[in-house]
């Protein structure tokens, strides 16, 4: 059973590799961009990753066909959603908040660089 601390310890593991990344990279580039660094840094960090998966979105009896892609997802608990912005809308954090409730994860974090 994964416990609140495991969760919480990832999470700031997560937090540390977005704060490596923007040491690096700084400001100004594409969410892709930080993205993929973000991903490579969560890697030699020894933690698994998985990036712009579908979001199955259920209605009713059928599956609505969405499109709707999360950012990423780090060790099956922790989903990061990934922005580039000047500044944070609520719309991003109810997003990250419908995306956890159909995918089932227990955190999110909304990382801007």
């Amino acid at each position: 059973m994964i416990t609140k601390k495991a969760i919480n310890d990832l999470s700031y593991e997560i937090i540390g590799a977005a704060i490596e990344v923007h040491k690096v990279l700084g400001p100004g580039l594409l969410e892709s961009n930080y993205e993929k660094a973000l991903i490579h840094e969560l890697s030699l960090r020894g933690l698994r990753t998985k990036s712009q998966q579908i979001i199955q979105v259920p209605y009713k009896e059928i599956l609505l066909d969405c499109e709707l892609r999360y950012d990423i997802l780090v060790e099956d608990l922790v989903l990061v959603e990934n922005k580039a912005v000047l500044e944070i809308h609520p719309i991003f954090e109810a997003t990250l908040l419908t995306y956890m409730k159909h995918l089932k994860i227990p955190k999110g974090i909304c990382a801007n660089r």
